[in-house]
């Protein structure tokens, strides 16, 4: 048996039959759940007690997803998992923008969930990979990644990063100079051996509007057209 991996977990859903089958299945985890059915409930909950992870509905009453998803950005880096209507591409990448970290499409397995939930508690405190050489750090010029402490600063100052962005960034600093196509990055950061490549994209976008100087210019986060991205070294000594 692997290592135990559990938490407070934050349900938001209107369904009532939904978010009763999300937390019995999380709970059978080992897992700490409550439950809310509108975005500003979910607000105050989150303020409240400060979970290790959402379970965010995209459509619900009032407030929905997306800007509940947004607020909760500007107040902290919980990892997001939001569930979205089967099909509705448009809406997953909005909600991706917005800074969930994963999306889970209905109508869903509630076993994938609850792995999908435990993957990313495991990403979040383990980082990527086990900590490297140079005591677990990852240093490029101005931009240090401290796998131990799971942070990441430029120029000193401390980078607001989700746990996806936190783990992109680092695999990429890992393997700098190596291109990596959209699905590589798909299963070796998401660990996802299928799903939507748009997914990557979204997240590479949102990474470079944190560490690059120009993003719509980016030098550290450089695409190569008709494969992917690559990371491209500041400091010469990398």
């Amino acid at each position: 048996m692997g290592e135990e991996i559990t938490g407070r977990i934050l349900v938001v859903d209107d369904d009532p039959t939904v978010a009763d089958v999300v937390m019995r299945y999380l709970v059978r985890d080992g897992h700490r759940v409550r439950c809310v059915a509108d975005g500003r409930e979910a607000l105050a909950a989150a303020r409240a007690e400060p979970p290790d992870l959402v379970v965010l509905d995209l459509m619900l009453p009032g407030m929905n997803g997306l800007e509940v998803c947004r607020r909760l950005r500007e107040e902290s880096a919980v990892p997001i998992v939001m569930l979205t209507a089967l099909g509705e591409e448009t809406d997953r990448l909005v909600g991706l923008e917005s800074g969930a970290d994963d999306y889970v499409t209905k109508p869903f397995s509630p076993r994938e969930l609850a792995l999908r939930v435990r993957s990313v508690l495991r990403r979040v405190r383990g980082g990527p990979a086990p900590a490297g050489r140079d005591g677990g750090l990852l240093a490029d010029g101005d931009l240090v990644v401290d796998l131990d402490a799971h942070e990441a600063r430029l120029g000193g100052a401390l980078l607001s990063l989700t746990a996806r962005e936190f783990d992109l960034l680092a695999f990429l600093m890992r393997h700098p100079r190596r291109a990596f196509t959209r699905d590589e990055l798909l299963e070796q950061v998401w660990g996802w051996s299928f799903g939507d490549s748009s997914t990557v994209t979204v997240h590479v976008r949102r990474l470079r509007e944190k560490v690059e100087r120009d993003s719509t210019a980016p030098r550290r986060i450089v695409t190569v057209w008709g494969v992917g991205y690559r990371y491209e070294p500041q400091d010469p000594r990398s």
